[in-house]
């Protein structure tokens, strides 16, 4: 029976491990994350599945080579971690997930830019404090008078553009090569989106060379004072330190975001407080809170998205195992 170890697996995760898992593969299901302490538990396994804050560098991959396992495929989008040279050298296939459920990510990402716009987050700190005024700071406009700037309308911008729509917005976007058949958004140029948007979201992989800091401290001196800007993509596509000092100046809004820097070094990870968290940027970041919101990289964490992630791999194990190759091999 062919073997899977899988990692980082949650425990409500575990039964759509089992209730999809129709070509009957042999699981072991490891909840920790990948790393040298917990490799050895790969061994007799044809195969991992890992996800995106798993070790797959090049001291893991040999490692699992010389077990034969000749399959290290991800259930994310996200490659980044991936030591390519060594999986080729080491004749290991990787596979991915490239889309599941549009409307995990783009549903938070509408949540952390609405709830920033309406001045949510603020608010309940107060309340929540015991102050029940109603300060000037919460004076808003509504979302339907609002423009939303969406960066990078694929998939995940364009479901979270249709949300936004469905409330009256009107809803801008940069996209490099535009598609003409999408009519959810109004496609612009990128300093026209940044000078008219209340909100910009952003929805591009993080290319290194290409995308880090897509957003630094040029686009956001382009932007409203009073403009949100919403990270749902990767934490080094946004210059975090340029927003918050942006934030303490009251330059920029506020910043919604699911992703950060350093992420392998944070992620699942409960620290004894805010300053015991490693990166200074990231610290400097979530002491703007309450204008500044972090969620733990929980995006996909939904039922839908996280049934097709499972459902997504065992599709590429099985056409690996049939056919030599699998159905979303990473292209590099």
């Amino acid at each position: 029976m062919f073997k899977i170890t899988v990692y980082s697996v949650r425990e409500v995760e575990v039964p759509l491990f089992h209730e999809l898992n129709k070509y009957n593969y042999e699981l072991n299901l490891v909840q920790e994350r990948l790393s040298k302490a917990n490799v050895a538990k790969a061994e007799g396994s044809n195969a991992i599945l890992v996800s995106a804050g798993d070790d797959t560098g090049e001291e893991i991959l040999e490692i699992l080579s010389g077990y034969g396992i000749k399959m290290a495929f991800t259930r994310s989008v996200g490659v980044d971690r991936f030591d390519f040279a060594a999986a080729d050298r080491l004749g290991i296939q990787v596979a991915n997930v490239p889309n599941y459920s549009a409307r995990a990510v783009a549903e938070l990402a509408f949540i952390l830019g609405i709830t920033l716009f309406r001045h949510i987050s603020e608010a309940t700190n107060n309340t929540h404090g015991g102050d029940l005024r109603i300060h000037t700071s919460y004076f808003s406009t509504e979302i339907d008078k609002a423009t939303v700037g969406i960066v990078g309308a694929g998939t995940l911008g364009t479901a979270e553009a249709k949300l936004y729509k469905a409330l009256g917005a009107r809803v801008l976007a940069f996209q490099r090569h535009p598609d003409p058949t999408n009519d959810a958004v109004e496609f612009s140029d990128m300093d026209t989106l940044l000078k008219e948007s209340d909100i910009v979201s952003i929805h591009v992989p993080h290319i290194p060379g290409k995308t880090e800091n897509l957003i630094g401290q040029p686009e956001i001196d382009k932007m409203k004072d009073s403009a949100i800007l919403v990270n749902t993509a990767r934490g080094p596509v946004v210059d975090n330190e340029a927003v918050a000092n942006s934030i303490k100046n009251h330059t920029l809004g506020g910043y919604g975001t699911d992703v950060l820097l350093d992420e392998a070094k944070v992620m699942d990870k409960k620290f004894d407080s805010l300053d015991d968290v490693p990166n200074q940027i990231d610290k400097d970041l979530m002491k703007n809170y309450p204008n500044v919101i972090v969620t733990p990289h929980m995006g996909f964490f939904t039922v839908p998205a996280v049934t097709d992630m499972i459902s997504t791999s065992y599709e590429n194990f099985e056409s690996t195992i049939k056919d030599g190759k699998p159905v979303h091999g990473v292209e590099r």
